[in-house]
C-alpha cells in the first residue's frame, strides 16, 4: 500500500532576506525555521532543505541496511548512520555522503561491505537522489 507524507512551508520576503517555516504535517512533530542564510552559510538554529534531506537519507539507509542484514540472517548490536548533504549555491545539491558504523557479531568484512553497498543502492531516498553523487563510508566495529 502506498503512503503519502506531507509537509508545508510558509515563506515571507525575497530569497536573501526572507524567512520561512517548514511544518511536518504528517507526523505533527514540529515547525522549523528556514532561511537562505541557513541554507548557504551557517545554520544558526535554523534548518535547510539539505538538512531535511540528510535526515531522510540517513534514516532510510539505516532501515534499508537493517532489512538487508536481517534478510542475510544477521542481527546488529547497533547501527549508527549519518548523511552529509552538500549544497553549492548556484549549482544545487551535489553529494550525499553516508556514514555507517555497526557492530554485528559473526559477519565477515566482505559480507558487511556487500550488505552496506546493497542498502545504499536499495534505499528509496538514494533512488530519489539519482542525480547526486552518493558515497558511503562503512565501518564494522569489533
Amino acid at each position: 500500500m502506498a503512503t503519502v507524507r506531507n509537509a508545508h512551508t510558509a515563506w515571507v520576503g525575497d530569497l536573501p532576506t526572507g524567512a520561512g517555516q517548514v511544518t511536518l504535517d504528517s507526523s505533527g512533530l514540529g515547525t522549523f525555521d528556514v532561511t537562505w542564510k541557513a541554507r548557504s552559510e551557517a545554520a544558526e538554529g535554523k534548518t535547510s532543505p539539505e538538512e531535511l534531506i540528510a535526515a531522510a537519507h540517513s534514516s532510510c539507509f539505516a532501515m534499508a541496511f537493517s532489512n538487508e542484514l536481517s534478510t542475510a540472517g544477521h542481527a546488529a548490536e547497533y547501527v549508527n548512520t549519518s548523511a552529509a548533504v552538500t549544497f553549492v549555491p548556484g549549482t544545487g545539491i551535489t553529494t550525499s555522503h553516508l556514514t555507517l558504523a555497526a557492530k554485528i557479531p559473526g559477519i565477515s568484512q566482505e559480507e558487511f561491505d556487500t550488505i552496506a553497498n546493497g542498502a545504499k543502492a536499495g534505499c528509496p531516498v538514494s533512488a530519489a537522489l539519482g542525480g547526486v553523487e552518493i558515497t558511503l563510508e562503512a565501518t564494522l566495529e569489533a
